[in-house]
């Protein structure tokens, strides 16, 4: 058992039950590149199969990593700290202190489209972000002016505790 600091402690995550399907698809590919590995009766010679092989290894591997990353994403808040967790081995990870939040909103209605796909996303004029679904989410400035933004589920108890913890800190 871990002991947590005191203080609201928080955790929440949000899925995306699509992403399976794409790593459907990196499966496929890794099936391909050994397939072709396999039953390598290419007439063309071995250097356009090995790069067939490779190509589709290569894809296959990608995929798969860039989905299964991202099929949710956890997040947990102390009295110090937000970490962001994603994906089953937990990578990438983010984790911001608070004492570097100046504030944190609630966002109802967060879109892939809004920040040009899933995944652990950077835009200028937006910040970053770890997207994994549609939805809800929300979104801290840090001292620095940057934005970060994550959707999980039940982001407006989240905000609140961060509050909290932000209104503490300033005592």
């Amino acid at each position: 058992m871990t002991a947590h600091p005191p203080g609201p402690f928080w955790t929440g995550r949000a899925s995306n039950r699509v992403q399976w399907l794409l790593a459907a698809a990196g499966v496929a590919c890794l099936a391909l590149g050994i397939e072709l590995a396999v039953d390598n009766a290419w007439t063309s010679g071995f250097v356009p199969l090995l790069m067939a092989v490779a190509g589709c290894l290569a894809a296959g591997l990608l995929i798969l990593y860039g989905t299964l990353a991202f099929v949710h994403v956890a997040v947990t808040i102390d009295s110090e700290t937000l970490s962001v967790r994603c994906g089953h081995i937990g990578l990438p990870r983010r984790t911001i202190r608070l004492t570097e939040v100046t504030s944190a909103e609630f966002l109802p209605r967060i879109t892939p489209q809004q920040w040009g796909g899933w995944g652990y996303r950077w835009r200028p004029e937006k910040g970053t972000a770890v997207i994994v679904r549609r939805g809800e989410g929300l979104e801290l400035r840090l001292g620095d002016g940057k934005l970060f933004t994550v959707t999980v589920d039940d982001a407006e108890d989240a905000v609140r505790v961060i509050r909290t913890h932000l209104r503490t800190l300033a005592r």
